[in-house]
């Protein structure tokens, strides 16, 4: 009977939630996410004050002739929110501006008008480049002065007759060949042998001789695969192994390495994180910086 009389006075209460899903306590009128169709990234959804907000993203223009005709593909609001605009949707950024604008309402009835910006994309990875040098940045007890930076070829007797000069003439050829369901580039890499027709073998060959085309070898022999992500800025290039590496794109400048170390790009480079390891026992030594505990690995590369 005590049981009987609870349930019912718990069924006779009001529901605490009646209120929120009426919407009367929700003002929110924000676009979390929107994905149109041949869009390069993410993108950056700014909300600038309460009646407006700036959306700003790129389309790839070698696939989209008529600028007036884009489609949403994706369409995420703020819980509760209705758009002017839905997915499916054409909108038009025809103008001089590129610009295109649509309107988020509240269950409130507040709004907030979002203009789009669209900026023309062209991947700047396209293209070919002639590689110019290969350099590392290694060693223990870098605060102890065991670091330095170095190109491949400064130190050509700990390498064999095919070592890295061999790839000072190859030429990478870089195509574009689709946008991945996420925004992200990808496309073909062709590493070129150059007038020598040949690669390097990165053998160390002091003692211990030892293989290192694991650190060394990030660009795949012939052909490979690419893929831009632009939401983390790696390029991550896959072998026809089915291995892949990971790196990054770098414009000209100069990256200060700390204790007095520092690497300079002059026009583009691919940039390799290596998984060295200290080794206290050969610290200061040629095997120590190229061999056992190798920090960083730059391609420099120079675009024709």
């Amino acid at each position: 009977m005590i049981l009987t009389v609870a349930l019912f006075q718990f069924a006779c209460q009001e529901d605490p939630l009646d209120d929120i899903n009426d919407g009367d306590w929700n003002n929110e009128r924000s676009v979390l996410d929107i994905k149109f169709e041949n869009q390069v990234g993410t993108a950056e959804i700014e909300r600038v004050d309460d009646q407006t907000g700036i959306i700003s993203l790129q389309i790839n223009a070698a696939e989209v002739s008529d600028f007036s005709q884009i489609a949403i593909q994706e369409l995420e609001l703020s819980y509760g929110a209705k758009a002017t605009a839905e997915i499916g949707g054409i909108l038009n950024f025809d103008n001089d501006m590129n610009s295109a604008s649509f309107t988020v309402s509240s269950p409130t009835g507040k709004s907030r008008e979002y203009t789009i910006t669209v900026t023309p994309f062209t991947e700047t990875l396209v293209g070919t480049y002639n590689i110019t040098n290969l350099v590392v940045y290694g060693g223990t007890g870098s605060e102890w002065g065991g670091g330095g930076v170095m190109a491949l070829t400064d130190k050509p007797w700990i390498w064999p007759e095919n070592g890295p000069q061999k790839e000072l003439d190859n030429v990478l050829r870089f195509e574009m060949t689709g946008i991945t369901d996420d925004g992200n580039t990808y496309g073909i890499v062709t590493n070129n042998a150059g007038d020598d027709s040949e690669y390097a073998d990165f053998l160390f060959v002091g003692d211990p001789q030892t293989d290192v085309n694991h650190f060394y070898r990030k660009i795949p022999k012939g052909e490979g695969e690419w893929l831009r992500n632009y939401s983390t800025g790696l390029i991550t290039f896959t072998f026809p192994d089915g291995s892949t590496v990971d790196g990054t794109f770098t414009d000209a400048g100069t990256e200060d390495l700390g204790n007095g170390l520092s690497k300079t790009i002059t026009d583009n480079a691919f940039v390799f994180t290596l998984a060295g390891a200290d080794d206290w026992d050969n610290i200061y030594s040629d095997y120590d910086k190229f061999v056992k505990n190798p920090h960083k690995y730059w391609i420099d590369i120079t675009k024709q």
